[in-house]
């Protein structure tokens, strides 16, 4: 289906820093840009982190590594529901040149998993050994992680936004975030980490912009967390303290 939502009755499109595109349309994808900016913004912290970090402190290279844990439970769980329900139910509608994008969209998820798992196992790694040489192979891959991250992220913004906007209306959008809540199970627990994470580094009006959309409960649990969590975050990117603002 090709919507024809008047432009007038369009919503106006969140732009964060780092994003590519937001192709206009009936659909308001705005907690899709956010995760986009909160994966961008993740990886560009690990990565000035990691080679500031001296491999003697163990205690925060442990931080370091349930922090990455944390950040790709997060990517894992978006990148499914993109596979498993965004990305099949666009194909039904796509033509043959949008069902060549989003078999582009999964085959660049494929190359992003095994970078994270070597991410992981340097931080373990570092996490139980005093390992220079670990840190130089996890500084290492952390750029060439945040590198495809970001051109696929780009990719996305800017051609499978754009099919989205061409074959969704509000209410496809809709069902397919009820679909994708539903498959999650997350709890308010999830919550009081996942929204302080996501809202980092947000500045105020954007900030504001986005909590006008989202329950009530969001904007609770924001107010709630978020000391908790930036005292988290000093603690863990304590070498670079431009990281945990």
């Amino acid at each position: 289906m090709t919507t024809t939502t008047p432009a007038a009755t369009r919503p106006t499109q969140l732009v964060l820093p780092g994003q590519a595109a937001a192709p206009n349309g009936p659909v308001d994808p705005f907690m899709m840009y956010l995760m986009h900016h909160a994966f961008r913004r993740d990886l560009a912290d690990f990565a000035r982190c990691a080679p500031r970090t001296p491999v003697a402190d163990r205690v925060t290279w442990r931080r370091l590594r349930d922090r990455w844990a944390d950040f790709g439970e997060v990517l894992h769980h978006h990148h499914s529901a993109e596979d498993q329900i965004v990305w099949p139910t666009l194909t039904q509608r796509a033509d043959a040149d949008g069902r060549a994008v989003l078999d582009a969209m999964e085959a660049e998820h494929d190359l992003i998993d095994p970078l994270l798992s070597g991410c992981a196992l340097e931080f373990d790694r570092l996490g139980r050994h005093r390992d220079i040489a670990a840190r130089e192979r996890l500084a290492d891959l952390l750029v060439r992680t945040r590198d495809c991250l970001g051109a696929h992220l780009a990719h996305e913004e800017t051609e499978a936004l754009v099919l989205i906007q061409r074959h969704f209306d509000a209410e496809d959008w809709e069902l397919i975030e009820r679909q994708i809540n539903g498959a999650a199970d997350t709890g308010i627990r999830d919550l009081f980490r996942f929204i302080p994470w996501l809202l980092k580094g947000i500045e105020r009006e954007d900030r504001a912009a986005i909590l006008a959309k989202v329950p009530g409960v969001f904007r609770f649990l924001a107010k709630l967390g978020e000391g908790r969590f930036a005292r988290a975050e000093r603690r863990t990117f304590i070498y670079d303290p431009a990281a945990a603002i």
